[in-house]
């Protein structure tokens, strides 16, 4: 592990890397965001979930993942860097003071978390050629500044233009029956994908991205049973993709 990245499984060419932006709610003792500590184990913070879920996956053979190792209200990992919401001053209502910094701030937070670990991604997936990259988040079902809001999918799938493995996905999920899956929902790979799109879409790697619901995997048999459904289904995309 460094301060920017965490990588777990053990590497093999044509395997599946999965790629965790905000895998990890970590903030650097140097760094005051000048929110309640609560906010820490918030949705704002992290994808609660998800590190767990990428762990238990590289417990087989051909699977690697890469896990962001600080907060995305510390720097976004799943952002370009000049976005104004690389380093947020609000996210879902809350106000986060300590992120009203200058530029030379700005920049050193880039230079110590964003990266190192784009860096590092950039080098696994032209080191190992994956068969597919999987994009692992998760979303929060309810939000505070929209409560009226229904988000009810227990996974959603989420891709750009390049939506080959994408397709596959859905039609696997569907085809299992056991989820209600959502086709760019929450969000939709078309506005939020800037690490597949960078990493992935634009050097044509086959990649799908995947958000689920936060609620289903906050518990050990949630996230083992996400686990396997994801393994299942990025084998039956390996072999699609062959």
């Amino acid at each position: 592990m460094t301060e920017a990245f965490e990588i777990t499984g053990l590497p093999s060419e044509g395997g599946v890397l999965i790629v965790a932006d905000h895998a990890s709610n970590h903030v650097p003792q140097d760094v005051d965001l000048g929110i309640p500590p609560q906010y820490l184990e918030d949705h704002i913070a992290y994808d609660p979930g998800t590190a767990a879920i990428a762990r238990l996956m590289t417990e087989n053979s051909g699977y690697l993942a890469i896990l962001g190792t600080v907060s995305r209200l510390v720097v976004d990992l799943n952002r370009y860097p000049d976005e104004d919401s690389l380093i947020p001053k609000r996210s879902d209502g809350v106000e986060i003071p300590g992120n009203d910094i200058s530029a030379t701030e700005r920049q050193a937070r880039l230079d110590r978390h964003f990266t190192p670990y784009h860096d590092r991604v950039r080098e696994l997936v032209s080191d190992l050629k994956p068969a597919l990259v999987l994009s692992l988040h998760s979303f929060t079902p309810t939000l505070r500044t929209n409560p009226q809001l229904e988000r009810p999918w227990d996974i959603g799938i989420l891709y750009n233009q390049y939506a080959i493995a994408s397709r596959f996905a859905l039609q696997f999920l569907d085809a299992e029956g056991l989820l209600n899956v959502g086709d760019q929902l929450p969000y939709s790979g078309k506005e939020l994908n800037a690490t597949m799109n960078r990493q992935c879409e634009a050097i044509g790697q086959p990649y799908f991205g995947v958000e689920l619901r936060q609620d289903l995997i906050m518990e050990p048999a949630g996230q083992r049973r996400f686990a396997d459904i994801l393994l299942r289904i990025c084998d039956k995309i390996r072999t699609a993709l062959a």
